[in-house]
C-alpha cells in the first residue's frame, strides 16, 4: 500500500485575495475549481509547475469571517531557486512574520494567517 500527499486544505475568509496572495508570492495559480450547486462553497485547487502537491483553497459561505487557528503549529513549506528575490519581494508585500537566519529560512503568512515556510533551494 503506498500513500502520496495531494494536497493541503486552508479554509479562506476572501478567495480573491487569498488566490491573489498566494498568485503574487508564491507564484501558484488556478489549477481546477468546484463551485457547489447552492453556493454554500467555492474550493479552489492552486499548484506550481513542477510540483504535484497543491493547495486546497476554501470559502464557506456560512463563514466569511477570519478563522481561529489557535496556536497555528503548521505550515506548509517551499522551495525557492532564487532566496534573495523572493525575500525582497515578501518584504515588498509585508508578509514576513518570522525569520531565522541561523537554519536560512523565513516564514510569511497568507491573509488568513496561514504560515508558509520559505526555504533557498541548495
Amino acid at each position: 500500500m503506498k500513500f502520496k500527499p495531494v494536497h493541503h486544505n486552508h479554509n479562506v475568509a476572501d478567495m480573491a485575495k487569498s488566490i491573489a496572495f498566494y498568485e503574487r508570492a508564491l507564484g501558484l495559480h488556478e489549477v481546477r475549481r468546484k463551485q457547489a450547486e447552492d453556493d454554500s462553497f467555492t474550493i479552489v485547487f492552486l499548484g506550481a509547475e513542477g510540483s504535484d502537491m497543491q493547495i486546497e483553497l476554501t470559502a464557506l459561505r456560512e463563514h466569511p469571517d477570519t478563522y481561529a487557528l489557535g496556536e497555528n503549529e503548521q505550515h506548509i513549506g517551499f522551495f525557492v531557486d532564487d532566496y534573495a528575490a523572493a525575500y525582497k519581494l515578501h518584504s515588498e508585500m509585508g508578509c514576513i512574520c518570522y525569520e531565522n537566519p541561523d537554519m536560512g529560512i523565513y516564514f510569511i503568512t497568507d491573509p488568513d494567517g496561514y504560515w508558509l515556510e520559505v526555504i533557498p533551494e541548495k
